[in-house]
């Protein structure tokens, strides 16, 4: 069969591209996308691929500016002619699985979340960003009302649905009246290590944009000037986060993986408070061997167990990361970190890549 892969933009690598990368590596295809920055992946897997872009490449400040281009990736991403494909895969967080196909066609779609700003956390980002209210605010909520009606709609042109975690299927089944396979993503669980050094700091690694809730952390740990946090990431929120730090607080920006992985095996314990469709970084530093402390609603509490491989919490404030600290420490000396490495072996990459093609192989036949 001839394939066919579409993802939503190649602008930076992040957990979606990772995934795309697997699923690249088991069936090399031509990837349809709206915008590719080449640069961004000069050393990865993609980086000899044949991609095909949208005209949105072609707008002014695509690249920097995609995001103001939402109104348009509808329409951009149902240009793309597949009818010479047997086999479509769409890698999906927000519009490529909206492709259109023919009746000969099967579409997978591995669904990394249904569009998250236009459902879950609408009313969160439309408040976030001042758009609540007068006229500029009325449009945002206009479009973003097109927005799901289209999502609604193109979710039902997809043969099959993949979902990323147990808490992404669910709200698939909510959101689009859709069943979906839960496939967890691919770790590289093998290029993290036990070390049994460790040093006095707590870790967190993450995006600095406003979900992520990044504030909560940083504003916990100033209230423990004993506690040491670093912070590895950069973002939108970069500045303000370091406004309102500690002096024990230190942000290190972003890191290479070599760079993050010696930082991670030293850790004390990792600290995460967004709520996740699934929660790479969470995964990663249990390969390391550490505990994970985090917020327990989404991926956490499918990747985390609970006092033995981390601690959750069930309320994103300061508050109450700070007792989950005190009970980690309590626990601390019973937790092994052989059993957190292999908690985190259930995620690697050849886990995903058996059952990935198991599930199109039965889809197929």
């Amino acid at each position: 069969m001839k394939s066919v892969i579409v993802h939503d933009w190649l602008i930076s690598q992040g957990g979606a591209e990772l995934v795309l990368e697997e699923i690249y590596k088991l069936y090399p295809s031509p990837i349809y996308t709206l915008l590719y920055d080449s640069v961004n992946f000069s050393e990865s897997w993609l980086k000899n691929a044949e991609v095909h872009t949208s005209f949105i490449q072609k707008l002014p400040m695509s690249k920097k500016y995609y995001r103001y281009y939402l109104p348009l990736f509808p329409l951009a991403i149902e240009q793309f002619d597949l009818s010479e494909f047997d086999l479509i895969i769409s890698s999906s967080h927000a519009v490529a699985k909206g492709v259109l196909k023919n009746s000969r066609q099967t579409h997978i779609c591995y669904c990394h979340t249904p569009m998250r700003y236009a459902w879950d956390l609408y009313h969160q980002y439309i408040k976030q960003l001042n758009l609540d209210k007068g006229m500029k605010g009325f449009i945002a909520k206009l479009i973003f009302h097109y927005i799901r009606m289209w999502d609604y709609a193109s979710s039902q042109r997809v043969d099959h649905f993949v979902a990323n975690s147990q808490s992404v299927a669910e709200r698939i089944k909510k959101t689009y009246g859709r069943t979906a396979e839960v496939i967890y993503p691919p770790v590289d669980t093998d290029f993290f290590s036990i070390n049994e050094k460790r040093e006095d700091y707590y870790i967190t690694v993450s995006r600095l944009v406003p979900y992520k809730r990044m504030d909560i952390i940083v504003g916990a740990f100033s209230l423990r000037k004993d506690k040491k946090l670093l912070v590895v990431g950069d973002g939108p929120d970069y500045e303000r986060l370091k406004r309102m730090a500690g002096k024990n607080v230190e942000f290190l920006g972003r890191l290479s993986r070599v760079h993050l992985r010696s930082y991670l095996e030293k850790a004390r314990a990792f600290v995460y408070m967004a709520e996740e469709d699934f929660g790479i970084a969470m995964v990663e530093a249990q390969a390391c061997g550490i505990p994970v402390i985090a917020y327990g609603k989404g991926g956490a509490s499918e990747v985390v167990i609970n006092e033995k491989t981390g601690i959750l919490f069930w309320k994103q404030t300061p508050e109450e990361l700070l007792k989950a600290i005190d009970r980690f420490e309590r626990l601390e000396e019973s937790f092994m970190p052989k059993s957190i490495r292999a908690n985190a072996e259930r995620f690697s990459k050849e886990v995903f890549r058996k059952k990935f093609m198991a599930f199109v192989d039965s889809v197929l036949s």
